[in-house]
């Protein structure tokens, strides 16, 4: 079930009730693939303010196996976490030559990179994956084209996405006990084909809808303008979900647009490459600028490493290439992102958002955050 418990001119937030508590949104979910993040672990997520989390069911199915996670008492309990997780469908694979063979209309035929072989994913058996795995969100499997991808591919994997979008929609419905479900625009970046994809998807009654196939490497204008399109489409009441975006600029100008969560590994990316996150830019702690800053990241900054570490220290641990390194930057990047969506929906309660919006996009603009 999802609530809307405020609006500023589009910018909204709200309650997603799953079964694991309610999120508020808009919010942003790091990137737990294989039921783990890099150099961050559950616990630590937790201290940092992260309500939910996305692991991969297709990843998790080849690894450990979706059984093996449901004989140990499901997701939450094998990697001990307590917030809400979403499991993405595995469409993500079909943009990795590692993965993808090749689709047809009964489903996908993946490499197993781990254990050799061939596995065919229908959207049914996606579907009792990640009900054995026991995550709060479901994504329907969908056919993701790759980036610059001609008109007709992109056609071809909208329609895909349709056709199994309805049938993990009735697995679904006789499986689904308290999980929800939410459906997947695509279209690329094809205005005629993202709209008549976004009308398709919102006319099946999802618990949710997220937009598909974007922040691939499209120019960032067309991104918006796709995401304009579906957004005319998709349901009010409904969350909507961007997937792929964790810029802070764009997250900022898509809940201008009236999106909900999001999800990206572009913060422990950057965290694993010494670039921290603060509300003044982007800073790469490896400068030689920070070898006697005694400040921490940020003075306000309530995160383990802001707490106990100088900018020092840390440039320390960067140049000499200590792993410990990388887990301090990546807590701070994913405590930073906690802080940030915490402050944009308090901005959208107080009536502060485009204040808020205009004054960190001109920082944005200098720092590429």
């Amino acid at each position: 079930m999802f609530e809307i418990t405020g609006d500023y001119k589009g910018a909204r937030t709200g309650l997603l009730h799953t079964a694991h508590g309610k999120v508020e949104t808009p919010f942003f979910m790091p990137v737990s693939t294989k039921a783990v993040s890099k150099f961050i672990g559950p616990k630590e997520m937790e201290q940092a303010g992260v309500q939910c989390l996305i692991a991969n069911a297709f990843v998790l199915h080849l690894i450990p196996g979706h059984r093996t996670i449901k004989r140990l008492g499901g997701i939450h309990r094998f990697m001990n976490f307590k917030g809400s997780i979403f499991t993405d469908s595995g469409g993500f694979q079909m943009y990795s030559q590692k993965f993808l063979i090749s689709t047809n209309q009964e489903g996908v035929m993946f490499s197993d990179p781990i254990n050799g072989g061939k596995v065919f994913c229908t959207p049914e058996k996606d579907m009792q994956i990640q009900l054995d795995i026991g995550s709060d969100v479901h994504m329907c499997l969908d056919s993701m084209p790759k980036h610059g991808a001609s008109r007709t591919k992109v056609m071809d994997s909208m329609r895909k996405t349709y056709r199994w979008a309805l049938r993990c929609k009735a697995y679904h419905d006789k499986h689904r006990n308290r999980h929800l479900l939410f459906g997947i625009a695509q279209g690329g970046i094809y205005p005629d084909l993202r709209e008549l994809s976004s009308k398709k998807i919102s006319s099946v009654d999802f618990d949710g809808y997220a937009f598909g196939g974007l922040a691939l490497g499209e120019p960032q204008e067309e991104m918006f303008k796709a995401i304009k399109i579906g957004m005319k489409h998709m349901p009010a009441n409904k969350p909507r979900y961007l997937m792929g975006v964790g810029v802070p600029s764009d997250i900022l100008k898509s809940v201008e647009m009236g999106v909900d969560c999001f999800d990206s590994r572009f913060p422990t990316m950057n965290a694993r490459h010494n670039h921290l996150f603060t509300m003044k830019g982007r800073m790469n702690i490896e400068n030689r600028a920070f070898r006697h800053d005694e400040s921490p990241i940020e003075e306000d900054c309530d995160c383990h490493a802001c707490k106990n570490f100088s900018r020092a220290y840390l440039h320390h641990l960067a140049r000499t290439k200590e792993a410990v390194g990388k887990i301090y930057n990546t807590i701070h990047n994913i405590r930073f992102m906690m802080r940030f969506m915490e402050s944009i929906r308090t901005s959208i309660t107080e009536g502060e958002f485009h204040k808020f919006r205009r004054r960190f996009l001109a920082i944005a603009r200098k720092s590429r955050i």
